[in-house]
């Protein structure tokens, strides 16, 4: 009964997500608050599984922090990627705050003499590479905004720009650990690093990565070309990369903030670091350094993302807590013959055609 029940919370919290009526966080929030009251409580009559998926515990064991402890295994809500995640938020917003997102732009396209197609090239790179580190859709929320700024001035069309940008974050963001929430929920649930994911995934990204540079510039080139004559290119026309600069000082000690959340990152599996604790670094640092505009900072995080992460885990971990996945997984396994090609032929598939009709972190998670 209590799987019955689990699995019905499930579908309909999917089911309200999909319609996209109301804001993500509100169906998670609330299948999660009804996991906990009929699920564990009504019908399996069990506050031990209450606080088993919510797993707040964890968070005070040293191992969940310090360098040099075994990753924990554990069920239910994952903190290490909630952390994780609300620390990159304000580090994101603090380099936006200071203008890095736009000076790096402006900066790109001075140094490829504002010519539009060499902007498409540069900002497809810049898109993936930055997707390798913050998350595809912030990456996109800044770099939009430059090149429609561009394209302005230019007068170029800055859809085809922008198409090509979607295309190269994506690929960009599945070429690490912490480029997207589904590899971050696998990396922290599973004990893999920011290597083992660029090892494995880095390659074939990039590879995709060059396929979309190539198709994509095989398909505006004459466009962007054409939209162009007759427009000056001289750089002084336009404005310098120094001008979206408001606080050079900041915009430095930001940037240092950056490149060492990287180094951690790079560095975590031997360190030891928590990703957890990256997180928490990385925020720390950026709200400290920014403390006249810390509490506008912490306003501008997306809470309702992480308030979806954590409604979304509780319906997952009422999955685990009564069985389902261990059904489901048995199933799947009748069904193969238990071979393991067949196995994971149907995950990739289903995973493949579903992602691209819903969000894809509810079959991360």
């Amino acid at each position: 009964m209590s799987q019955i029940f689990a699995v019905l919370i499930f579908f309909s919290m999917f089911i309200v997500i999909i319609l996209n009526k109301v804001p993500r966080y509100i169906p998670a929030l609330a299948g999660g608050g009804l996991t906990i009251v009929v699920v564990f409580l009504l019908v399996m009559k069990s506050p031990a599984a209450v606080l088993g998926v919510l797993n707040v515990g964890q968070i005070f064991q040293p191992a969940f922090w310090i360098p040099g402890q075994e990753p924990l295994e554990s069920s239910g809500v994952n903190w290490q990627t909630i952390i994780f995640i609300g620390g990159m938020m304000v580090m994101v917003e603090g380099l936006g705050k200071v203008g890095f997102f736009r000076w790096l732009c402006l900066y790109v396209a001075r140094i490829v003499k504002y010519r539009a197609v060499s902007i498409l090239v540069a900002f497809i790179l810049l898109s993936g590479f930055l997707a390798m580190f913050i998350d595809s859709i912030t990456v996109m929320l800044f770099l939009a905004t430059v090149t429609i700024e561009l394209a302005r001035m230019l007068k170029f069309d800055p859809v085809p720009v922008i198409i090509a940008e979607i295309f190269a974050s994506n690929v960009g963001g599945s070429a690490t650990m912490s480029g997207d929430p589904p590899n971050i929920i696998i990396g922290t649930a599973l004990g893999y690093s920011f290597m083992d994911f660029l090892k494995n995934t880095g390659l074939i990204a990039w590879v995709g990565m060059i396929a979309t540079l190539v198709l994509f510039y095989f398909l505006f080139r004459k466009g962007l070309r054409a939209s162009q004559k007759g427009i000056p290119l001289d750089p002084s026309l336009y404005p310098r990369p120094k001008e979206a600069i408001d606080d050079p000082r900041l915009f430095k000690i930001y940037i240092g903030v950056f490149v060492l959340t990287i180094l951690l990152l790079i560095t975590h599996a031997q360190t030891g670091i928590s990703v957890a604790s990256i997180g928490c670094i990385a925020a720390a640092l950026t709200l400290a350094f920014g403390y006249k505009s810390a509490a506008h900072t912490l306003t501008r995080v997306d809470w309702q993302t992480l308030l979806f992460f954590f409604g979304l885990f509780v319906c997952v971990g009422g999955l685990e807590q009564t069985g389902a996945l261990k059904a489901l997984a048995d199933f799947i396994g009748r069904v193969s013959g238990g071979s393991f090609v067949i196995v994971m032929t149907i995950i990739l598939w289903v995973s493949a055609f579903s992602s691209a009709i819903v969000d894809n972190i509810p079959f991360a998670a």
